[in-house]
């Protein structure tokens, strides 16, 4: 009788252990829920959070050197560099992208840079560019991060490969909710002139969203071909 009390006794204090440890354990994961939720709500729509921790790979902050710029070169018909004098933008090499396996459009891995669709148009063909940038990385403002500052009548250049160079005149730059983005993209492959050529630049913009791991806005630049 005295052998079973005791195994009685072990059984007990080994359950009750195991259970006071589950308890600790689900307390630390509620804790850190309520921590993680606190902290999102606390940083939602701060200007620039850390943007990085979503990024696929980290972005490249140090502009290209001069000779990297002169050095970099494309086929003779698409284009090589943009140029926006207002935004103090020079000879920003313009990387060929495609599409995410998400479906998002690509974008270069350097901030200072700007990423052509390869499937929209190509400069002197009549059709509709399509070029994307992004506003910043982490630590420093990128390429875009001024675009909402262009207005009607600014001019864009694009130079392509065989060096002919293209101006383009805005004649819209509006910026987009994020949750409306998507469906204007089809309104962004299109002129805002039918019939003529024309350049639409992409980026993001407004407040960042911790939560959501981007910002909450896109800005859409429209722009004509100069005849």
């Amino acid at each position: 009788m005295s052998l079973k009390i005791n195994l009685n006794w072990k059984q007990i204090l080994k359950w009750g252990t195991i259970a006071i440890f589950g308890i600790f354990i689900l307390v630390f994961f509620i804790r850190v829920a309520v921590f993680e939720d606190s902290y999102y709500r606390e940083k939602e729509g701060s200007e620039r959070a850390e943007a990085v921790a979503v990024q696929e790979e980290p972005l490249e902050e140090e502009a290209p050197t001069e000779e990297q710029v002169t050095e970099y070169t494309v086929a003779a018909d698409r284009p090589r560099y943009l140029s926006i004098s207002k935004l103090g933008v020079v000879n920003a090499r313009i990387i060929a992208v495609g599409v995410k396996s998400n479906g998002e459009l690509g974008t270069p891995n350097n901030i200072f840079d700007v990423g052509w669709y390869e499937a929209s148009g190509k400069p002197g063909q009549g059709g509709v560019m399509v070029i994307d940038g992004h506003n910043g990385g982490p630590h420093v403002h990128g390429v875009f991060k001024d675009l909402p500052n262009l207005v009607e009548g600014d001019i864009i250049k694009i130079e392509r490969g065989d060096g002919k160079i293209f101006e383009y005149k805005v004649v819209e730059n509006k910026t987009v909710a994020l949750s409306e983005a998507d469906a204007y993209m089809k309104t962004a492959f299109k002129s805002p002139v039918s019939g003529k050529e024309s350049v639409t630049l992409i980026s993001c913009t407004g407040e960042w969203s911790q939560a959501q791991g981007t910002y909450l806005s896109r800005q859409f630049t429209r722009a004509i071909l100069v005849d």
